[in-house]
């Protein structure tokens, strides 16, 4: 009877993971993909089997996301993802939003703003959108001047006035906390700040809770209304997911629901 019923049950849990739907989902390692992991045991209750694809990069997850080898990704806020699709042509598609991250500047060569030499270096992201916000935050800290400050796109063209005559290297999102002993001032997103172990309450400059920069789930427009995509964008903004954030993150993140 004992190997009959382990016979039963063997058969009975395979044909549960047969049953259960894959979906594959791209995202950056902290702190997109742990709340992914987070969410796993969860979503496999209702059928759905979350396989987590880590990047390093913010623009494979979208490259394999519109040529379907990934169902879904998790890195990304709105002004990225606009950027993205007009300049690839692409219609990927916001679901939800999750959580806000901080976005600051960090340095190991000075302790306040004021410490920054003529002629000092100063590290930005690569992309417009994120060269752009840089920008911005740089023009409210009173170190630059822009054409309009209201420019979330401006670029160092956009640069009205540089009194200190900083020198500025632009760099990939993922290389930017690995270069923070290369320049004066290094611009950081907090996902790589928090793996790269930088502590984010140490910014000079910092950017918190700003809406337009909370991070989504993105689907495809054929994909989003599929059963196992929308079981995710539930489960994303679930109460227990928003208390794993504020626990885990201590309020260095903010749910974004």
């Amino acid at each position: 009877m004992k190997k009959l019923f382990t016979l039963i049950a063997t058969a009975a849990l395979s044909l549960s993971l047969h049953a259960a739907e894959k979906l594959v989902v791209g995202a950056t390692p902290v702190p997109h993909a742990e709340i992914l992991n987070y969410l796993k045991p969860i979503l496999a209750k209702d059928g759905v089997d979350l396989q987590v694809k880590v990047f390093n990069d913010f623009i494979q997850p979208n490259q394999q996301l519109a040529k379907k080898t990934l169902d879904a990704n998790y890195y990304q806020y709105r002004p990225f993802l606009d950027e993205y699709n007009k300049e690839h042509k692409t219609n990927l598609v916001a679901l939800v939003p999750v959580h806000i991250e901080p976005f600051g500047a960090y340095s190991t060569r000075v302790k306040s703003l004021n410490e920054l030499k003529e002629g000092a270096s100063i590290a930005i992201p690569n992309d417009p959108v994120n060269a752009g916000r840089s920008l911005v935050l740089l023009h409210e800290a009173g170190l630059i001047t822009l054409k309009d400050p209201k420019n979330t796109l401006s670029s160092r063209r956009d640069i009205a006035a540089n009194p200190k005559k900083f020198k500025f290297k632009e760099l990939e999102g993922a290389m930017l906390a690995r270069s923070l002993k290369q320049a004066d001032l290094v611009f950081v997103f907090a996902n790589y700040a928090l793996e790269a172990g930088i502590d984010i309450n140490s910014a000079l400059i910092a950017e918190k809770g700003k809406d337009l920069y909370a991070e989504f789930l993105v689907a495809r427009p054929d994909n989003q209304q599929q059963p196992a995509v929308q079981k995710l964008a539930k489960a994303l903004n679930l109460p227990e997911v928003r208390e794993f954030i504020q626990k885990r993150y201590k309020g260095t993140i903010a749910p974004a629901f």
